[in-house]
């Protein structure tokens, strides 16, 4: 497998064709896959916010006080209330906030970035991310470029571990997830549980190149990777029902 950062990308702004600036600098193939870091498609998408923007409800204020007490770090309100809008459940309210967002992704703060947002304060996830990656997979077929899956990513954190990788938001062009249940292993055991999300493996892949901070490389092209004869899911968020964690953090507060 071979991974290659698509170079000298610009600053991009809201109307900006994604497929087109790529394909004004790479090379694409079919079989070949597209990763766009979520930070480029949003601004593409025009999500792009103020804080002024948030006017300040009761529960945003009680967030931002209790958080701030107990760090002992004045907090704004107005990122509070932000948080709150781009969510549909809130699971941890201190000392920090983890949301779910409107697309189903659970992660701190609904995803909303502060940094690299040159004009603005803030920069929000973009509100239907595999909408996103199939208008992008749309446009370089425009262009004569088919059979190329598009996986638009961001970093995330997980339980357990320190640091954070790279994970898939939203994809076109190819299932989320290796489903091996049902195939034996080396030593002709059936496996009933394992379903590999190889979406999530290509964005961490992809994230090796993109880097942080600064990088400036925000999309990277994936050779040479084939799904395999292997069925197919675009089961990538857990269920309510399915998830044992989140049931548990709907009982769970922290002590102040």
């Amino acid at each position: 497998m071979e991974l290659t950062g698509v170079a000298d990308l610009p600053e991009i702004r809201p109307g900006d064709d994604i497929a087109a600036l790529v394909t004004d600098r790479a090379d694409l193939e079919p079989g070949d896959v597209l990763t766009v870091a979520s930070t480029i498609v949003s601004k593409a998408e025009g999500r792009t916010a103020d804080l002024e923007d948030f006017p300040v409800s009761g529960r945003a204020q009680e967030i931002a006080d209790r958080i701030a007490a107990m760090v002992g770090e004045e907090k704004d309100p107005r990122f509070a209330q932000a948080v709150l809008q781009e969510s549909t459940e809130l699971l941890i309210d201190a000392p920090f906030l983890l949301t779910e967002t409107r697309f189903g992704h659970i992660c701190v703060n609904a995803g909303i970035d502060r940094s690299n947002v040159p004009d603005h304060d803030l920069l929000l996830l973009p509100k239907r991310p595999d909408e996103s990656a199939e208008r992008i997979r749309s446009g370089l077929e425009e262009r004569g470029i088919e059979d190329v899956a598009v996986i638009v990513t961001d970093t995330s954190g997980r339980p357990f571990r320190y640091g954070q990788r790279g994970v898939a938001l939203g994809w076109a062009g190819m299932p989320a997830s290796r489903d091996w249940r049902g195939e034996l292993d080396r030593n002709g055991h059936e496996l009933g549980v394992t379903v590999q999300s190889v979406v999530d493996e290509l964005a961490a892949a992809a994230n090796l190149i993109t880097g942080e901070g600064a990088g400036g490389t925000p999309a990277v092209v994936v050779r040479d990777w084939a799904f395999g004869d292997h069925d197919g899911t675009d089961e990538l968020f857990r269920s309510v029902d399915d998830d044992l964690v989140r049931q548990a953090l709907r009982e769970w507060r922290v002590d102040e």
